[in-house]
């Protein structure tokens, strides 16, 4: 089997069972997204835009369809999990793929908190009798009940959850049309899209830098190429489609929900979290705004942290099975083919992180500063990897595939990033900082970066 043979020419034995196929790719891959996404978020992006929301995930789409390129080329190389981690450490360097590894480790290991305090504070909010933190645990003690019984576990339920998710934006996305007709909020118009009298480039991506947000998790695909029946081909392929998908669900209803805006010159003022929720109300009524943010609630904190604990606790199995993390990390199951001690970890660290930050002013501004910033960092150095691995290394003579576009992603991403919140900015350069440290600390215990079975030239033209 060609799949088991490429795992054992890295030195790696095959652990994880391979179940997965495209269709669950890709499910796994809008769980992770989201397809009610921006449900959360509409208000400080439709602030950050100038009233261009949809402009914001159309650019964000564009420039996650490079990554995705990217993504696809190196788990072709590389087909093992870690996703960047061993695309760095493989393409370039094994220090790089250590620092990179770390800066996604504070996108995946902080994604999950992320979600949980965001539902919970939903859920707190229609049922105020039951605190945040409660909220935090509950919906952390439920997922990673579900991951410790296996991927086919987890797979089944967020099939179940898209369905539902969907079934919500159907509704929010039929009533608000038939608002808009009816002459409620501004009526039809492109100014969600593009507004002459707001538009500028650094306002654009200060606002994508928040949008994207809604699109991490396409890269968790990559996480589990090990239990892909159908090995990197397929994994690309899922990673692309999911995109698409997402970028099309998330364009269309802040469309929509951006024309029904009641005070669009008030909003950016507010910059609400509920502010979808409000529009949700002007288009059908109270109900409405309550399904919004329960759908969004549940979403959140089931099927999007679910996906997320399996991610991260994929990209720490690889970290450590290679030493760079404690070894404990590594231990799989037997009777479930999944990585316990990893999944257990994030189990407490996300519940530990959600109950912290629910008593902080910020807490949600700040994990979301933190998270975008790992990811972009992680995805602009995936983008130097093809490029290095492939043109420098290989000598590939695709230079559209592995020259060109790989530039053009990085190079849209590093705008974002300089347009990003000076938090973000400096929380992250922070993180980085500790991640050298620790990687010197490894350096002096005689533990240097390294990868299994690493071959120069390694990799397909």
């Amino acid at each position: 089997m060609r799949s088991q043979q490429n795992i054992e020419q890295f030195g790696y034995r095959q652990e994880l069972r391979r179940g997965v196929g495209q269709t669950d790719l890709v499910f796994y891959g809008l769980a992770f997204m989201v397809p009610i996404a921006p449900f959360a978020i509409f208000g400080t992006v439709y602030a950050e835009s100038g009233g261009m929301p949809a402009l914001a995930y159309l650019v964000g789409m564009i420039a996650l369809l490079f990554t995705a390129a990217s993504y696809a080329q190196m788990v072709k190389a590389f087909p093992l999990s870690g996703s960047v981690y061993n695309y760095a450490g493989r393409g370039i360097a094994p220090p790089v793929g250590f620092l990179t590894g770390w800066m996604v480790l504070l996108d995946y290991l902080l994604v999950p908190s992320l979600l949980y305090l965001v539902a919970s504070v939903a859920m707190h909010a229609s049922v105020p009798e039951v605190p945040v933190w409660a909220w935090v645990l509950i919906f952390v003690a439920v997922n990673t009940a579900i991951n410790l019984r296996g991927i086919r576990m987890t797979v089944k339920l967020t099939r179940i959850m898209i369905i539902f998710e969907l079934v919500v934006l159907a509704v929010f996305l039929l009533i608000g049309i038939w608002a808009l007709l009816q002459g409620k909020g501004s009526g039809f118009g492109l100014s969600p899209l593009f507004n002459p009298e707001t538009f500028s480039w650094p306002v654009m991506f200060a606002a994508v830098s928040v949008a994207v947000l809604s699109f991490l998790g396409f890269d968790g695909i990559s996480m589990l190429v090990e239990e892909s029946t159908g090995g990197s081909a397929q994994v690309g392929r899922a990673m692309r489609l999911a995109l698409v998908l997402a970028g099309v669900l998330f364009i269309t209803q802040v469309w929509v929900a951006a024309l029904l805006v009641p005070e669009p010159a008030g909003l950016p003022a507010g910059a609400s979290d509920t502010a979808f929720y409000d529009v949700a109300a002007v288009a059908g009524g109270e109900w409405l705004r309550h399904l919004t943010s329960a759908a969004t609630a549940l979403s959140w904190g089931l099927a999007n942290t679910m996906v997320a604990q399996v991610a991260v606790s994929r990209l720490m199995y690889a970290m450590a099975r290679d030493r760079q993390l404690p070894s404990f990390l590594a231990k799989v199951s037997v009777r479930h083919s999944v990585p316990t001690n990893a999944i257990v970890f994030v189990c407490l660290l996300s519940a530990g992180l959600g109950i912290w930050t629910a008593g902080l002013r910020d807490g949600i501004s700040l994990l979301l500063s933190l998270v975008n910033m790992g990811a972009m960092v992680a995805f602009i150095v995936l983008h130097v990897s093809v490029i290095v691995h492939y043109s420098l290394r290989v000598g590939s003579d695709k230079v559209w595939s592995h020259l060109v576009a790989p530039l053009i992603g990085a190079g849209i991403l590093v705008f974002v990033v300089i347009n990003a919140n000076v938090l973000a900015q400096f929380l992250g350069l922070a993180w980085l900082v500790v991640g050298v440290v620790v990687m010197a600390v490894l350096y002096a215990l005689g533990r240097r970066p390294a990868v299994k079975g690493m071959t120069i030239g390694s990799g397909s033209k």
